[in-house]
């Protein structure tokens, strides 16, 4: 396993749309290992995998205290409420700010075993999905920021992205 550059603005592959994964195999298996390896040590709890500069449709999510997930060409199936969140992202360094997010949402995907699955989420890992889920179609948290006093920047070891 390796801990994988973290890919940011104004980087293309963040703009891109990522393709969809058609079938396991090993440098797939790789590739989740090595961004379960990197979202720790980046200080994250999400990794979509053209913030490596692969542009497919992949995302870990390592919440402290919980499973990590894997999700192979997610969707967002269903979407409920609103709220502000402050967000940050492991592509914009030094930035955070506020965006309106999903109280909750349900997400269809497979997991690493090619299995298909629904994870609901509200909270911390409904944000997470959202977040993760729209680097996949070349979307940054940045763009939701319709007042420019809404971004401000942070002090380096207050940067945590998703």
């Amino acid at each position: 396993m390796a801990v994988l550059k973290i890919r940011t603005v104004p980087d293309p592959v963040l703009r891109r749309k990522a393709k969809r994964i058609g079938a396991l195999d090993p440098k797939i298996q790789k590739l989740i290992d090595d961004m379960l390896e990197t979202t720790p040590a980046a200080s994250g709890v999400g990794l979509a995998a053209p913030q490596v500069g692969v542009s497919l449709r992949l995302v870990v999510i390592a919440i402290p205290g919980e499973e990590p997930l894997v999700l192979i060409n997610p969707e967002v199936v269903k979407k409920a409420g609103e709220r502000e969140v402050d967000e940050g992202c492991l592509s914009v360094p030094g930035y955070r700010g506020k965006v309106k997010r999903s109280q909750a949402v349900t997400v269809k995907a497979r997991d690493r075993g090619w299995k298909e699955r629904r994870i609901k989420g509200a909270e911390l890992l409904g944000q997470v999905l959202e977040h993760e889920i729209e680097h996949l179609d070349g979307v940054l948290y940045i763009d939701h920021i319709e007042d420019p006093a809404d971004l401000y920047s942070t002090e380096p070891e207050e940067d945590q992205g998703l």
